[in-house]
C-alpha cells in the first residue's frame, strides 16, 4: 500500500494533461486566506484563460445566507510549490453575481489607482518587509519560548544562529524556497528582534503585483505552518511589554524619484504623506496603536516625522538615497496585518495623484 506522502507527491504529468488550480481569496476578516481547488483540462499561463468561480460568502463573512453566492475573478497566476508540475495557485478577488466588487474586495479600488495614467507613467516600485510571529500550536505562545515563561531579553535573537536563539528556521527556509518556486519576487529573509519572529521581503514589485505577491506569500506561509503544526500570527503586537511588535515596512519609489533630482521629489512626497498621516494610520492595520508606541524602533502613532537612517521615524530615508540624490524611502508605519492593496495604492494616490 502506498504511503500517503507518495500519493500527495504523485506526478500527474505522467498520466494526464489535466492540472489543479488552487483559487485563493481573502475572507471577511481581511486576514483569513481562503482557497479551494478545481481541475482544468490543461496548463494555463494567463488569468484571462481561467474560468470565474463562486463560493459561499455566508461561510466567510462576506454575504448573507439568503444571497450567499460570491464570484471569484482570477487575477494572477503562480506555480504551485505543493503540487508542483503544471499545477497553479490563482490569486482572485471577489464580486457579486451582478459584477460589483464586494466590500472586502480591496484589490478592485487599488487597481483603479494603479491603472491611472499618471501612476502608470511613474512605474511605482514597492518592497514590502513582512514580519510575522511563529506560535506554538494550541498555547498561543511564541515558538522557542518556555511554556508560560519568557526567554532572555531582546538582543541576541536578531539575525541569529543557534538552537537557543533561532526558532523555526526550517519553516522559514521552506517558505523562502517555495516562494521562489512559485515565481514570487521574494528578495530575502531574516530573523527578527523578538525570538520566534521572522521577516520576509517581497520586491521590487510594480503596482498591483506587490499586493498579489504578498498575499500569495502569506498563503504559502499559512500552508507550510499548517504542515509543520505551527501557527503563524500577523498580530502587530503579539506579546505585550518590552518586546518588538511586527510591522510591514513599505519601501517605495517612483520613476521620478529614481532619476537625477529624485531626492527633491522624495521630500515633496514625504511632506504630502505627513499631511495625510491620520488617514494613512487609520488604514494601515488593526491594532497598530499597540505597536506604534514611540518605543521599539517606531514613532508614536500620533506623531509624523522623517529622517535619514532614523529607524525611530515614521518615514526613513536611506543614506545611499541622500548621498546619490535619488532612490527610495521606507514607510515604517504599516502593521504586519495590513492589507497590501490598501497600503500600496494609498501611498501611490497620496504621492502621485493627490494635490493638497
Amino acid at each position: 500500500m502506498s504511503l500517503l506522502t507518495d500519493l500527495v507527491n504523485l506526478n500527474l504529468s505522467e498520466t494526464t494533461d489535466k492540472v489543479i488550480a488552487e483559487y485563493i481569496w481573502v475572507g471577511g476578516s481581511g486576514m483569513d486566506m481562503r482557497s479551494k481547488a478545481r481541475t482544468l483540462p490543461g496548463p494555463v499561463s494567463d488569468p484571462s484563460e481561467l474560468p470565474k468561480w463562486n463560493y459561499d460568502g455566508s461561510s466567510t463573512g462576506q454575504a448573507p445566507g439568503e444571497d450567499s453566492e460570491v464570484i471569484l475573478y482570477p487575477q494572477a497566476i503562480f506555480k504551485d510549490p505543493f503540487r508542483r508540475g503544471n499545477n497553479i495557485l490563482v490569486m482572485c478577488d471577489a464580486y457579486t453575481p451582478a459584477g460589483e466588487p464586494i466590500p472586502t474586495n480591496k484589490r478592485h479600488a487599488a487597481a483603479k489607482v494603479f491603472s491611472h495614467p499618471d501612476v502608470v507613467a511613474e512605474v511605482p516600485w514597492y518592497g514590502i518587509e513582512q514580519e510575522y510571529t511563529l506560535l506554538q500550536k494550541d498555547v498561543n505562545w511564541p515558538l522557542g519560548w518556555p511554556l508560560g515563561g519568557f526567554p532572555g531579553p531582546q538582543g541576541p535573537y536578531y539575525c541569529s544562529v543557534g538552537a537557543d536563539k533561532s526558532f523555526g528556521r526550517d519553516i522559514v527556509d521552506a517558505h523562502y524556497k517555495a516562494c521562489l518556486y512559485a515565481g514570487i519576487n521574494i528578495s530575502g529573509i531574516n530573523g527578527e528582534v523578538m525570538p520566534g519572529q521572522w521577516e520576509f521581503q517581497v520586491g521590487p514589485a510594480v503596482g498591483i503585483s506587490a499586493g498579489d505577491e504578498i498575499l500569495v506569500a502569506r498563503f504559502i506561509l499559512e500552508r507550510i505552518t499548517e504542515i509543520a503544526g505551527v501557527v503563524v500570527s500577523f498580530d502587530p503586537k503579539p506579546i505585550p511589554g518590552d518586546w518588538n511588535g511586527a510591522g510591514a515596512h513599505c519601501n517605495y519609489s517612483t520613476k521620478s524619484m529614481r532619476e537625477d533630482g529624485g531626492y527633491e521629489i522624495i521630500k515633496k512626497a514625504i511632506d504630502k504623506l505627513g499631511l495625510r498621516h491620520k488617514e494613512h494610520i487609520a488604514a494601515y492595520g488593526e491594532g497598530n496603536e499597540r505597536r506604534l508606541t514611540g518605543h521599539h524602533e517606531t514613532a508614536d502613532i500620533n506623531t509624523f516625522l522623517w529622517g535619514v537612517a532614523n529607524r525611530g521615524a515614521s518615514i526613513r530615508v536611506g543614506r545611499d538615497t541622500e548621498k546619490e540624490g535619488k532612490g527610495y524611502f521606507e514607510d515604517r508605519r504599516p502593521a504586519s496585518n495590513m492589507d497590501p492593496y490598501i497600503v500600496t495604492s494609498m501611498i501611490a494616490d497620496t504621492t502621485i495623484l493627490w494635490n493638497p
